[in-house]
């Protein structure tokens, strides 16, 4: 059953020292799935992963049908993040693109997102209007205005435990030694993790680790992109220590969807498609239908004996 405390005025144990704690702890390299909302976050914390990312793409993707390309707004991700937090309790890591405008704006996108309940937040070092990661014609700010982002981000957090994740999409734009470089900076200048986005080959996966041996480093799968998918296991012993699969589970259900769809559509009813839905109490039990009932019937108990 998930915990809904949250929701029901409780508190949530699972904030940014839960995070640093399971980023600077020992085990394998950490698989962090992507979620786009509230429920696909539920199936990753059913799913037993320690944590979730609230991918950028997803949002844009899933909630206003649009492709990542930078024009979701700080104040519409702040409040989709909050429903995320609430949802859960595993650490959410929150894709906050480029910070939503100049120094003072990426400051109040921390302090929107930290009192949102996020875990880590995520900041990158390209231009506005920012584009996926895996798209051409990307735009990078100079080195030290990312520097000044990040400067403004720990300045803006209240918990010291909130993880700052840097990401560079230099490797399109200036080649891999200069990402090499753009992330040997922001490592200096306090980022907590370091996620060098697209990487091409396997060389340059195992190059990375060993050019920055001293920080926890982040790798983005993405299936059908330009990184070789490689499995958590081998990034693991090349030293990196989050892998993330930013898009994986909206594109599963994604597919899953228009298979159930085309099946509808050719049947023209659903009895026979029951194999492709999770059942009924399955899908209740996810939403806590019968954690809402408990507290309901207690708060009516509880009105009745002090009523008489």
């Amino acid at each position: 059953m998930p915990d809904l405390s949250a929701f029901f005025g409780g508190t949530r144990p699972a904030g940014p020292a839960a995070l640093r704690t399971l980023v600077n702890g020992g085990g394998g390299a950490i698989v962090l799935p992507g979620v786009t909302d509230a429920l696909s976050a539920r199936l990753v914390e059913a799913a037993g992963f320690p944590a979730c990312y609230l991918t950028g793409a997803g949002m844009a993707n899933v909630l206003f049908g649009v492709p990542d390309i930078g024009v979701v707004t700080q104040t519409e991700v702040v409040e989709h993040a909050r429903r995320v937090v609430d949802s859960v309790g595993i650490p959410v890591v929150v894709d906050a693109d480029t910070g939503y405008g100049g120094h003072l704006s990426v400051m109040r996108t921390v302090h929107l997102l930290e009192t949102a309940g996020v875990a880590g937040i995520q900041l990158e070092d390209q231009a506005i209007p920012k584009r996926c990661g895996h798209f051409d014609g990307k735009r990078l700010v100079p080195r030290e205005e990312m520097v000044a982002r990040l400067l403004a981000t720990q300045r803006a957090r209240n918990d010291v435990d909130l993880l700052v994740i840097a990401r560079t999409d230099a490797i399109a734009v200036e080649g891999f030694a200069a990402a090499i470089e753009r992330a040997k900076t922001y490592r200096d200048a306090g980022a907590d993790v370091i996620f060098i986005e697209a990487l091409r080959t396997i060389e340059e996966i195992r190059a990375v680790p060993k050019e920055l041996p001293d920080v926890p480093l982040l790798i983005n799968i993405v299936e059908g992109g330009r990184t070789p998918e490689l499995p958590a296991a081998e990034l693991d012993g090349y030293g990196y220590r989050i892998v993330l699969h930013a898009n994986f589970l909206m594109r599963a259900m994604l597919h899953a969807g228009t298979e159930a769809l085309r099946a509808l559509h050719v049947r023209r009813g659903s009895a026979s498609l029951h194999d492709r839905l999770v059942s009924w109490d399955t899908r209740q039990s996810l939403v806590g239908q019968e954690l809402a009932d408990q507290v309901e019937d207690q708060i009516r108990d509880r009105a009745t004996e002090l009523t008489g």
